[in-house]
């Protein structure tokens, strides 16, 4: 639904930090609402592990004051921003899903929070995420709730920051992506989200999947408004040396550049393999509109996939095993089954296998890469499928010729560092969204959002919001 009555909960990011810097609303007003719609609606979908009441509201007035002695941050000035529970948050448990880091509390921000902080971001709450961000939630935790349909994935594992955002709980979120994190819930609940070029974002303080796959990142409901998070939260770290020095482009002015000559690659046969006909027409629809408005064109050849999807289990499974090393030592007990497994399966790796992996992933890399000497962005599906049931995905373990298919147009660009914006592109029959994917060259995010931006100021996917109704109470009794 496109209007219906709930306050400026779906009003976008950019639009409320201008509304409180007016003076037309207040950063207190805004905030309070949020809380309110957090309270009256997670109860139902899941989306946050601790919401930061007490904080957010001295954050609001703070903020509210510095705007009205004329002290402006920025875009994000006075606006509720979720972050997902894999950053620490000093003073605040940030347990990564996890049963065995559920009692750290951080002394120290994470340098993404920090820097949300210091751009006067409201801090409402922390998101859920699977177990330590890999493929599914740990048996103790209850997964969140798409808000267009229960019945639906939320994706994994940045699902909280999605269900947040599409439900009008927050402004934006920080997600995170390793192999598909943030573009599979961004599809599957209607937002928009971007994942930088690895390096782009600091990941001090952000707990490690797979260090060398790991991209922090955004969802929020338009491309805009993530270029306006991007821009607060990119640049060096002294903290993390693999963070980029390039400096950070002002992503909001790219923003309004249009399409008009912006080269668009497509494969047409890539992106035909086993693609379902309601996810080819979104497709189709998009290359319409980016060509309506002055964008050129171009067929290309994407390299096989094939072998670089085989070898992201094994990539990620030995970082994994590095990243958990003391603490499934010392506490395998409190590990869910499926992190476990990976954590076995990366300790079980020979040097000799990883090598060859790392030999052909920097060739895969290699090659993506050139291919944005002649274009600036490609256009591909999300998943090769429409969202898929709870029902569906629950016999993933069963089909691994499925788990590739999901994979196909997700970790390859894991694998290969290349930022991505995943955005809403049609629906379905049954009303839930269709995502689609733009991919750029290595710290070509401008591009993203410049391409972004535009399809999404002459359509009209990304406002549509679903209507989330509060738990009955029957449902809060047995919750």
């Amino acid at each position: 639904m496109l209007d219906h009555p709930d306050g400026f909960a779906f009003h976008g990011l950019i639009e409320t930090g201008t509304q409180i810097k007016s003076g037309s609303i207040s950063s207190r007003a805004v905030t309070e609402q949020q809380l309110q719609r957090i309270a009256t609606l997670d109860q139902r979908l899941g989306a946050f592990v601790y919401v930061l009441e007490e904080s957010a509201l001295a954050q609001a007035d703070a903020a509210d004051r510095e705007i009205a002695n004329g002290h402006d941050r920025g875009p994000l000035h006075g606006v509720p921003i979720a972050v997902k529970d894999l950053c620490w948050t000093e003073g605040v448990a940030t347990a990564a899903g996890t049963l065995v880091c559920r009692d750290f509390v951080p002394t120290q921000d994470a340098t993404v929070v920090r820097r949300l902080k210091e751009a006067g971001a409201i801090l409402i709450g922390k998101t859920q995420l699977t177990e330590g961000a890999y493929s599914d939630y740990h048996p103790s935790i209850t997964p969140a709730v798409n808000p267009w349909n229960s019945d639906y994935w939320t994706g994994i594992s940045s699902s909280g920051s999605a269900v947040a955002t599409a439900a009008g709980l927050c402004f934006g979120s920080i997600a995170s992506d390793t192999g598909g994190s943030i573009r599979w819930p961004s599809a599957a609940n209607g937002v928009t989200g971007l994942k930088p070029t690895w390096g782009r974002v600091s990941r001090h303080g952000v707990f490690e999947l797979a260090a060398s796959l790991d991209h922090v990142g955004t969802i929020a409901r338009s491309a805009a408004d993530n270029g306006a998070i991007l821009a607060v939260i990119s640049g060096s770290d002294p903290s993390d040396p693999t963070a980029s020095h390039l400096p950070v482009p002002d992503y909001l002015a790219a923003a309004e550049a249009g399409a008009d000559r912006l080269r668009i690659g497509i494969d047409p046969q890539w992106n035909a393999i086993d693609v379902d006909m309601e996810t080819q027409s979104a497709l189709s629809t998009a290359i319409a509109v980016f060509a309506q408005l002055g964008a050129d064109i171009v067929e290309i050849t994407f390299p096989d996939v094939t072998q670089i999807i085989a070898d992201w289990v094994p990539n990620c499974a030995v970082e994994a095993a590095v990243a958990h090393e003391a603490d499934y030592a010392a506490h395998k007990d409190l590990y869910g089954p499926i992190l476990s497994s990976v954590i076995k399966t990366g300790a079980s790796i020979s040097g000799v296998e990883y090598q060859k992996i790392l030999l052909r992933r920097a060739a895969f890399r290699g090659q993506v890469e050139a291919l944005f000497q002649t274009i600036d962005v490609i256009l591909t599906p999300i998943q090769p499928f429409a969202p898929l049931t709870l029902a569906k995905i629950a016999t993933l373990g069963e089909q691994p010729d499925l788990i590739a298919k999901l994979q196909r147009y997700a970790c390859p660009f894991d694998m290969s560092g290349h930022p991505t914006l995943s955005f809403p592109g049609g629906v379905m029959r049954e009303g839930m969204p269709i995502g689609l994917q733009l991919v750029a060259g290595h710290f070509q995010e401008t591009a993203l959002l410049r391409a972004g931006c535009a399809f999404q100021d002459s359509t009209t996917w990304h406002r549509r919001h679903p209507v989330v109704l509060a738990a009955t109470t029957s449902e809060e009794a047995t919750a």
